[in-house]
């Protein structure tokens, strides 16, 4: 082949990425004003990575390991992850390890030309089914007209908050040892709070006045239900069985393996809990006790994709469905539908963005709306599949960002001896 035929046809390919010699080379943050710091990652090739820390958690989260991450291959995701997992933590404290896995799955997927759902083992479906969050109202009434609403434009899976704080000023309804229900930070145990038998009539009618106008043919998850203990929270999930739920969620903290089977085995609503844990651990004592019906990670705290498809998987093997909880931008979204897409046992994907009309236009690559008639369609192009809309971010920055993915050279040099064992 003479030098000029093999000049012609390296034209014609694209050189951009060598996966084997891809380095990070910088890592910068952006937050909009709503949903988590968006997480950048930069390479010596030109081509970068998308990810995105936890809904409100800082963004300190992730800056922490940007020294331990510089220089390495993005496409060694699993050995990236199990250098840095031990920085993360339940709740908010994993959104930094999980915006870096995020954002090295995008990189990877861009450096071989292949959607992330390929590389955590291919699709099970092409389009992804979406809740929304819906803000709640204390006419039963307007909850109604308003999940009506959903449906109206294309939802077919819906969930409300239904708890004390509806309950809130009503004579009769709650015992409250402190006189008030400002017991966010107390665990549901030890508030004392109780619910009397009119309280429990109250949340039931509640309840029943929204499947009135709803009917019955679409699901309808309830969550929020406030702090009080697992006898309370059985006695409300015996008087709302007849309603048929698709679940309640998050009736007591996550960390009470015990009291969920009680609460599982009471009563014939599936139980639901998973968005507060971070990696497949945690969960896998909740599975083997069958204590929940249905896992409900947030891929910003579980992990990121690879790790919350381990946790479907795991859940799948022990007759547990997996729902994803998700209250972030479109970078969340996108990888949380990835995961969903590879996961067989997937059911439904949260979305906290409905009613912000500026959410779908922080990144492109995608149809406008992303989510039509209650589904998101999952991308067939490398990474993510997203780009990201600079004037749209910029037009949107939360009130403390000072600008758009500025240096953060000041954790270029950080050190420490991380290795847990001798």
């Amino acid at each position: 082949m003479t030098p000029d035929k093999g000049e012609q046809i390296l034209s014609n390919v694209n050189t951009q990425s060598s996966p084997s010699q891809l380095k990070i080379t910088d890592m910068r943050l952006v937050r909009v004003a709503s949903g988590g710091p968006i997480l950048k990652l930069d390479t010596n090739q030109g081509i970068y990575g998308l990810g995105e820390v936890r809904d409100g958690a800082s963004g300190t989260y992730a800056l922490m390991l940007k020294s331990r991450i510089i220089g390495e291959n993005p496409c060694n995701v699993d050995k990236i992850f199990r250098q840095i997992k031990q920085f993360g933590h339940h709740a908010r404290q994993g959104g930094g390890v999980c915006g870096i896995e995020m954002a090295l799955m995008d990189l990877t997927g861009k450096a071989y030309g292949v959607p992330c759902y390929q590389l955590a083992g291919g699709k099970f479906r092409d389009r992804i089914r979406c809740y929304s969050d819906t803000p709640t109202l204390h006419d039963p009434v307007e909850m109604g007209q308003k999940l009506k609403e959903r449906m109206d434009s294309g939802f077919t899976f819906l969930k409300m908050d239904v708890g004390i704080g509806h309950l809130r000023g009503i004579s009769g309804t709650i015992s409250v040892p402190s006189g008030h229900l400002d017991t966010h930070n107390l665990m549901h145990p030890f508030t004392g709070i109780r619910i009397t038998d009119k309280g429990l009539q109250m949340l039931s009618e509640y309840v029943g006045a929204v499947r009135e106008i709803i009917g019955y043919e679409v699901p309808l998850a309830l969550d929020h239900f406030g702090h009080i203990g697992v006898e309370d929270c059985i006695r409300l999930a015996r008087e709302l069985d007849q309603y048929n739920l698709a679940w309640l969620e998050d009736m007591i903290p996550w960390q009470f393996t015990d009291q969920y089977v009680r609460l599982s085995n009471a009563c014939t609503t599936p139980i639901c809990t998973g968005e507060d844990i971070y990696c497949k651990e945690e969960f896998v004592k909740l599975f083997e006790a069958k204590a929940i019906a249905i896992s409900h990670p947030d891929i910003a705290t579980s992990g990121g994709i690879l790790e919350t498809k381990k946790i479907g998987d795991l859940a799948q093997e022990h007759g547990i469905a997996m729902a994803m909880h998700m209250a972030g931008t479109p970078v969340c979204a996108m990888a949380s539908v990835h995961c969903a897409a590879a996961t067989e046992n997937f059911m439904v994907l949260e979305n906290h963005s409905v009613d912000t009309p500026w959410w779908d236009q922080l990144v492109t690559g995608l149809p406008d709306p992303i989510i039509q008639d209650g589904y998101i369609m999952v991308p067939n192009s490398p990474g993510l599949g997203i780009s990201l809309n600079e004037e749209a971010i910029k037009a949107h920055l939360h009130p403390n960002e000072t600008g758009y993915f500025l240096p953060t050279t000041e954790w270029d040099q950080e050190r420490s001896h991380d290795r847990l064992w001798s």
